[in-house]
């Protein structure tokens, strides 16, 4: 399993190398849903990992729909008495008596295909979800609640823009059903500051970029995912557009630190976007990376219309992180180091299947 992977292993370190003060988090119960999902699978091994390093003792609550997944991803930590795994859908409320003193809410449609089938499911998922989560900390209280929102709220910049700050709003397109997702999230970020403002809840907001990383799931049909997966099975990238969008990128590693640096270091209210500088290509430039590295070749196919409405139709989206560098937070895994990381860690799985 992942976990006992040695080069997966070295990257959860990784994380423990950034300038956060994880003591914050000892002897806290911290509340991860979508635990079972690239960035908050890893963010579950990381808590274990630092009780590992540390002796921190941390509850971890690991939440997901599907408790049979959460037991296998998690089967190295299931005897260990620090992880809870939770069978609940943040879309109804929450019925627990736990008190958290740290929710860090990562469930979420964030894949084309769910947006192209599920828009509906896709947007109200978001804002349901941040409110159930919202009403169940005002009843129980906790230090501070953290959403992960996404880079993709800023829509379509300006042309003279070359990276968006926090503070930067673009255009989204509210009549196209595929703004279910940046128009869900934008939503539930100014759901999460209302109830800073009219009930004291300590919240803040994550916006990453592009993450890519091993811990993408089997749904996961954006073209990082499956141009890692073609060739993990050794197959040729099938490169569905002509790839010229400009997209920031993240390895989940260096994503999961700057969770963490602005759960235990940002200011209230604040949104702090998640990027890094050295990781900025076009789809088209990425599927040659991995390529380049597999000894793959990238080819070319035309998308049914069904799959083509939950492509992003941004040109260039670019995250500004001088706010979250300010911090303290820099990031280790440039685009073909963490790439090459993802593909070994996932073919050495395979291999033990």
């Amino acid at each position: 399993m992942y976990y006992n992977n040695k080069i997966y292993k070295e990257d959860l370190k990784t994380v423990l190398m950034n300038q956060i003060p994880l003591e914050k988090m000892k002897g806290c119960n911290i509340l991860i849903t979508g635990a079972s999902g690239l960035i908050g699978s890893f963010l579950v091994d990381t808590l274990m990992l630092i009780n590992e390093v540390y002796g921190y003792d941390i509850n971890v609550f690991a939440m997901s729909r599907n408790k049979a997944g959460l037991e296998n991803r998690f089967e190295t930590h299931i005897k260990n008495r620090h992880l809870n795994l939770i069978q609940h859908d943040v879309n109804f409320p929450l019925e627990s008596d736990y008190e958290f003193e740290y929710i860090i809410h990562a469930a979420s449609n964030a894949y084309p295909d769910a947006f192209s089938t599920d828009p509906v499911g896709t947007i109200m998922g978001n804002v349901w979800g941040v409110y159930n989560l919202l009403e169940y900390a005002r009843a129980k209280g906790l230090k501070r609640f953290l959403f992960i929102s996404s880079g993709e709220v800023y829509g379509e910049g300006k042309d003279e823009v070359d990276s968006f700050e926090e503070s930067y709003s673009g255009y989204v397109d509210s009549t196209n059903p595929r703004s279910c997702y940046p128009n869900g999230k934008r939503t539930a970020e100014t759901l999460c500051v209302s109830y800073a403002q009219q009930y004291g809840i300590d919240s803040i907001i994550a916006r990453p970029c592009h993450i890519y990383g091993p811990t993408a799931n089997s749904k996961d049909n954006r073209a990082s995912s499956q141009f890692v997966n073609n060739v993990i099975q050794n197959k040729d990238i099938i490169l569905k557009s002509k790839g010229l969008q400009l997209r920031s990128y993240c390895y989940v590693a260096d994503c999961v630190s700057g969770i963490l640096t602005i759960l235990l270091k940002g200011q209230t209210c604040s949104a702090y976007n998640i990027a890094n500088s050295n990781s900025i290509v076009t789809i088209r430039e990425m599927a040659d990376v991995i390529a380049s590295i597999s000894g793959r070749k990238v080819l070319s196919e035309i998308p049914n219309s069904t799959k083509e409405l939950g492509y992003n139709p941004v040109s260039k989206s670019i995250l500004n992180t001088k706010k979250l560098e300010g911090l303290g937070w820099k990031p280790i895994f440039d685009i073909n180091r963490g790439l090459k990381r993802t593909v070994k860690i996932l073919d050495d799985l395979q291999k033990k299947i």
